[in-house]
């Protein structure tokens, strides 16, 4: 906590967008800098004292684009420069700790980058069969008991888990009405992003690397952006095997697997198969090269 002083939460004021939605309180980027010196200290004596309380985000519906909705957090404007600054130190704690199969939401490592590596292995590698994951409602569903635990198994300092802590139950506030939030973290907020790499880093990543694929008959590779992710088989055997071991693991931590999205295709240079799969925004799909290959 000693890293979250005056100079890093000035910093996050000026990364902050002036066109940004206002949390319950409506207070803007303008209205907070009219007393910049005088809110920031306000905030630090607040924190130091530990009577700062995250207030509730306001939740908002927003539009997907396939007609469905998208439950979206805004938080106040003061809650935004803190967990900026909490961000910032969560990233330094884990980047060290993340696996190299984790692209969302992490430095210098974009869409573009998992969709580059998932085409370079389907044409390089012995894939034959991908597993097509689905989380149903991730963000609202994390596990706050489970994400305590991870948190504690890489940092010792009990006043920044505290904090972490207060945040994810700092409930929503819905046309009005307020709600608790006893799971899940709330899209929109800045922390929210590296706390689902962290919860997915151990109940996901490692457990895959680590544990199932010395289980495997072949050759396998996990590609995940936040929430979103693949397994790229090179027999079918080891793709059903692996996509019952992660509905029951799912389940351990409170999470679910869609059934209607999530399914096995054949999928490769030695398939044949016509079939297709969408993944980040992108359509994959089996073709030729213009010299026949």
């Amino acid at each position: 906590m000693n890293r979250v002083d005056k100079e890093s939460l000035i910093r996050q004021h000026r990364l902050q967008k002036k066109d940004k939605a206002p949390g319950i309180d409506m207070v803007t980027k303008e209205v907070y800098q009219e007393n910049l010196n005088e809110n920031i200290d306000d905030l630090m004596h607040r924190l130091k004292s530990f009577s700062y309380k995250p207030q509730p985000v306001r939740r908002v519906e927003i539009d997907k684009g396939n007609g469905k909705k998208r439950p979206l957090g805004i938080p106040v404007y003061e809650d935004r420069l803190f967990q900026g600054a909490m961000a910032d130190i969560l990233s330094d704690v884990y980047e060290p700790r993340f696996l190299d199969c984790s692209y969302g939401f992490r430095p210098k490592r974009s869409t573009h980058d998992a969709i580059k590596v998932i085409n370079d292995t389907i044409m390089r590698k012995k894939v034959n069969y991908i597993l097509d994951c689905d989380i149903k409602g991730f963000f609202d569903n994390v596990n706050h008991e489970w994400l305590m635990k991870f948190l504690r198994n890489d940092i010792a300092d009990p006043n920044y888990l505290r904090y972490i802590a207060r945040m994810l139950k700092s409930g929503v506030m819905i046309e009005g009405k307020y709600e608790d939030t006893s799971v899940g973290t709330p899209q929109g907020g800045l922390v929210s992003p590296i706390l689902a790499n962290v919860y997915l880093h151990y109940v996901l990543d490692l457990w895959f690397e680590k544990c199932i694929k010395k289980q495997l008959y072949g050759e396998a590779y996990l590609v995940r952006f936040a929430d979103d992710f693949l397994i790229m088989f090179q027999y079918e055997r080891d793709a059903q095997r692996v996509y019952e071991a992660v509905i029951n693991r799912m389940e351990l931590f409170g999470l679910e697997l869609s059934k209607e999205k999530t399914r096995i295709l054949p999928f490769g240079r030695n398939c044949g198969t016509r079939e297709t799969f969408d993944f980040l925004g992108f359509t994959h799909f089996n073709s030729k090269t213009r010299k026949g290959y």
